[in-house]
Order: structure tokens, then C-alpha cells, then sequence
């Protein structure tokens, strides 16, 4: 019997070894944060081309400037504070290191050498401006360099690709994210310091279904909920679930257009929707009763 106890305080003593935590070695947490580090993204099920009876493409834009899409944004710390960084950043970050492999175009045909695109995006500016006038009244200009950086809080939306498609075995409509871009007002940088606005385009277009894309998104968190920081989804959770309110800028036609070509203001906020309305009846449309 006390042979029984002595070996039965010695596991007691081990167990508790084994789960005392060494506070040192995480100041800022009293708990070991592995929040989606050692996660793999779930696997697609195989799908064949002949077994595709119907499939479409639209192209949505994700504004973080909607309430419901502001995860998107935030935190925009460029300093990632706490190792808490936005989708922009993760994004930009992984891009630079050569992670993930990096598009000029949606069909993902044309690709971007990665470091190629890091120097020419950060290449500093060199301008021209206006100092004051010298003593025969003409204009003195300094040439000035000015260095230029990512920042995370330009990106105020998101165009996305997706295909939706009908399978010959369960006749159930599904959907696959294709490819996502940052998008960015941009402009020309004229010789004396002026700028010509050139409208939102995107960075560079990244494809959402290789397996560098997935693995990056499911290892960062997505902070949709402020009110309980330890229960927040992955990205890849996010795109996979279509968690994110978007709008429609175009679907596959044969002349190439967008709405924007046709219709505007209210007219094609109308048209995206029923666009939408048109892919979902799809599915419904080919039960017979």
C-alpha cells in the first residue's frame, strides 16, 4: 500500500512538472499562444472537368470602409504591435519574402518576380520643389528624395475573383475563391512635386487556391470579433466561408465588360444584385418537380 502511494505522488508530481508553465519565457502572456501556427488548410475535394455541369465567374470588391468588412483593415499598425498584423500586411509581408508567388493579371498568366516589384515599388522619388524666387523674380526650385514604403492603411479594398460552379454529382452549387488583389488609389508624380491622380488598381494579383496562399492565410488570425481576442478564425476560414459583405463589378461575358461599362450610381448597385440573385437561381433552376 505505501509502495502504491509513493508511486502515485511521484506521477502527481511529474504531471504537475510537465504542465507548469515557465512565465519568463512568455512575459506578455501566462499561456503559450499558438493561435494558428501549426494549423494546415482544409484540402479541396477532388473535382473533375467533366463532372462540371455549369460554372460562372464574378468579380467582387471588398471595401473595408463597410462596417462589417473593417477586420479587413485593422489593425494597421505597421509596427504589427503584438504580432497582430492586417490582411494588407500579411499579404505585402509574404510577398516580399517570396512566399507566395504574385500576378499582373486576374487569369494569373502573368507573373510578377517578386523582389523585382519590392524595388520598383519602393524605388524612392525624386522631385522638384518650389523654394522660393531669387532676386530676378525667377523661381527657385531643391531637388528633393523622397523615400517610399508599403503602408498597410492605403489599402481601403480588395478585388476578388471567384468561380461558382455546379458538380454532376450532387447537382449543388459551390464556389472557389480564384485570385485577390490589394487595391490602391495611385498616381503620377509629376517634375515639380504635383500628382495626377490614375484611379484604384490593384498591387498585384495573388491565386487563392495555391497552396503557399492557403498555408499563409490559415497560419493569421482574422480579429472579427473585439470582444473575445482568444475565438478569432483564420483568413483562410474567412474566404472559405465568405465571411465578408462584397459587390459585384463584373461576371463572365462575351464582350469582357464590367457593370461600371453600362450602367452606374444606383443602376448598378441594382444590376450587381441581381446578378447575384441570377447565379444563386441557377442551382435551384435545374431541380425539376
Amino acid at each position: 500500500m505505501k509502495r502504491e502511494l509513493v508511486i502515485l505522488l511521484t506521477l502527481l508530481a511529474l504531471t504537475a512538472s510537465m504542465a507548469a508553465q515557465t512565465v519568463e519565457s512568455h512575459p506578455d502572456n501566462f499561456y503559450t499562444e499558438q493561435a494558428q501556427g501549426n494549423a494546415k488548410p482544409t484540402p479541396f475535394p477532388y473535382i473533375r472537368q467533366s463532372d462540371i455541369v455549369w460554372s460562372t465567374d464574378l468579380w467582387k470588391t471588398i471595401s473595408t470602409e463597410e462596417l462589417f468588412n473593417q477586420f479587413f483593415y485593422f489593425p494597421d499598425d505597421e509596427y504589427h504591435s503584438y504580432g497582430k498584423k492586417s490582411l494588407a500586411y500579411i499579404i505585402w509581408d509574404a510577398m516580399a519574402e517570396g512566399e507566395i508567388p504574385i500576378y499582373e493579371d486576374d487569369d494569373l498568366q502573368i507573373p510578377i518576380d517578386n523582389e523585382a516589384f519590392v524595388e520598383r515599388y519602393t524605388r524612392p522619388d525624386t522631385i522638384q520643389l518650389e523654394i522660393g524666387y531669387d532676386e530676378d523674380d525667377n523661381e527657385l526650385f531643391e531637388t528633393v528624395i523622397r523615400p517610399k514604403s508599403f503602408d498597410g492603411a492605403e489599402i481601403f479594398s480588395y478585388a476578388l475573383r471567384e468561380t461558382w460552379f455546379i458538380g454532376r454529382q450532387d447537382t449543388r452549387q459551390d464556389s472557389r475563391r480564384i485570385a485577390l488583389a490589394p487595391l490602391k488609389e495611385t498616381y503620377r508624380e509629376l517634375l515639380h512635386g504635383e500628382a495626377i491622380p490614375l484611379g484604384i488598381q490593384p498591387l498585384f494579383w495573388i491565386p487563392m487556391q495555391h497552396p503557399a496562399v492557403r498555408a499563409l492565410l490559415v497560419r493569421y488570425t482574422a480579429y472579427i470579433d473585439p470582444n473575445n481576442v482568444a475565438r478569432q478564425p483564420s483568413w483562410d476560414w474567412i474566404f472559405l466561408n465568405q465571411y465578408y459583405e462584397a459587390y459585384v463589378t463584373r461576371e463572365s461575358n462575351r464582350y469582357l465588360r464590367k457593370v461600371s461599362d453600362y450602367v452606374t450610381g444606383e443602376d448598378a448597385i441594382l444590376e450587381a444584385a441581381n446578378i447575384e440573385d441570377k447565379v444563386f437561381d441557377i442551382e435551384n433552376s435545374m431541380w425539376e418537380y
